[in-house]
């Protein structure tokens, strides 16, 4: 397998706020890399923008976070700014698939995971299913449709309690539901 060429970054934007992109800021800083940071109004005395090389607010005074994942505004701000790579952070637009192609396709790196990967492990099923054409050891599972309550209840006892209930494309934990018994399960999956 060939080794990667490693990109060097003269200059990155950081699209994200708070103590997130504080940290990213100080790597950066202490990899001699220009920073930019994005801030709304509503963050102008934060101190992420104040961590940055340059910051610029984005969005007008009114939205105070919808800015932050303002795709279009946030590629036109980099371009404008001449970066050469955006970092997310988490949250906001870090799992989001048509940020990172965005980015590629106006020329900047995007700091994560390529959007293949991203569309491969976006989905909890797929993943699952990657992982375990790659060998990876999984936990027992159920492959069949489980928005009928009897199937996902027989799946459940031929499994084992306790069982835990994942939305496929569910993220952050969100959407979980643990069920101890037969009961349990059928009003989780409600």
């Amino acid at each position: 397998m060939a080794v990667p060429e490693i990109t060097r970054f003269n200059k990155i934007l950081v699209a994200n706020r708070g103590e997130i992109a504080i940290r990213i800021l100080r790597a950066a800083s202490e990899l001699k890399i220009k920073t930019v940071a994005i801030y709304t109004y509503e963050d102008r005395y934060s101190l992420h923008r104040y961590k940055a090389d340059e910051s610029y607010q984005i969005g007008p005074d009114d939205e105070p976070l919808r800015p932050y994942i303002d795709i279009p505004a946030i590629i036109k701000l980099a371009k404008e700014q001449k970066v050469d790579a955006i970092h997310p952070g988490y949250g906001f637009l870090s799992e989001n698939v048509d940020f990172a192609r965005a980015c590629l396709a106006a020329g900047i790196e995007f700091v994560g995971p390529a959007p293949a990967s991203m569309d491969q492990l976006g989905d909890k099923v797929a993943a699952k299913n990657l992982a375990r054409r790659v060998g990876v050891p999984l936990i027992q599972d159920s492959d069949k449709d489980i928005s009928d309550p009897e199937v996902a209840v027989a799946e459940a006892a031929q499994i084992g309690y306790p069982v835990i209930i994942k939305a496929a494309s569910g993220g952050g934990g969100r959407g979980m539901r643990l069920a101890e018994t037969a009961d349990k399960l059928e009003e989780a999956l409600s």
